[in-house]
């Protein structure tokens, strides 16, 4: 026996994300997803921990307000994020976002790292590793 169900989730209406090259596209999620998970590829980091970095990403876009929001605020904010929670997913994701070109690139970022606060608001409290 079957029966039909309907479930429903409140959609957020993000804003249009602002390209480098000025274009102007819909939010992604899948996108967001699919970067992260790329940086998290053999790491520690489960695919809960993914989501819940995604999801706390995406409910940031509609409080500042704005009708646009560049690539370069949403990528400095999953930075954050990866920062605290997997310090080398967080430099493979630096790697293609800030466009590395040398060991120097990825010296800095770490130096960087290592004088910027360990603790992000967001994820006070919350278990580390399989979170």
């Amino acid at each position: 026996s079957r029966r039909f169900t309907t479930r429903e989730r409140i959609e957020e209406i993000q804003p249009k994300i602002i390209k480098r090259d000025e274009r102007r596209e819909e939010y992604d999620r899948g996108k967001l997803e699919h970067s992260i998970q790329k940086a998290c590829a053999k790491r520690p980091v489960s695919e809960k921990a993914v989501q819940r970095l995604v999801d706390r990403v995406e409910r940031l876009l509609p409080e500042i307000g704005e009708a646009e929001v560049s690539t370069e605020y949403v990528g400095q904010r999953v930075m954050e994020e990866l920062m605290v929670l997997d310090p080398m997913a967080a430099a493979r994701f630096a790697s293609v976002f800030r466009r590395f070109a040398s060991a120097g690139d990825y010296a800095a970022f770490f130096a960087s790292m290592a004088e910027s606060p360990s603790d992000s608001p967001s994820r006070q409290g919350e278990p580390e590793g399989d979170s």
